[in-house]
């Protein structure tokens, strides 16, 4: 079992950045690869960035690849999402899944938390 919880959202003024934590409780998050997805109001959910158990690949999607850089610390059982340059339409609410295999799909990530809110201001 592996329990996630974000935190580190919170409004944001355009071209600012902000990092999220996602924050895992048990002991196999350092066997799990963790995927970064966001869900606008009215839109579907969708994939941002994914990083490998041991921390050394990431991959980023559109479209916020360039802007995006996602670590871990296994040893406090915490993955980091850091986002720069944000933009108003980057408004959304943010989740970190985890999985014990890569994908970019929803479908793909058993593991969830709860998400937490980022609003980007002009």
């Amino acid at each position: 079992q592996v329990q996630l919880v974000e935190s580190g959202g919170g409004l944001v003024q355009a071209g600012g950045s902000l990092r999220l934590s996602c924050a895992a409780s048990g002991d196999m998050f350092g066997s799990h690869y963790v995927g970064w997805f966001r869900q606008a109001p009215g839109k579907e959910r969708e994939f941002l960035a994914a990083i490998s158990v041991g921390g050394l690949s990431t991959t980023y999607a559109d479209p916020m690849k360039g802007r995006l850089t996602a670590s871990r610390d296994n040893a406090k059982n915490t993955a980091y999402l850091r986002m720069d340059s944000l933009k108003p339409d980057d408004t959304a609410v943010y989740y970190c899944a985890a999985d014990t295999s890569f994908s970019s799909s929803q479908a793909g990530y058993h593991y969830w938390g709860q998400g937490t809110q980022v609003t980007v201001s002009s």
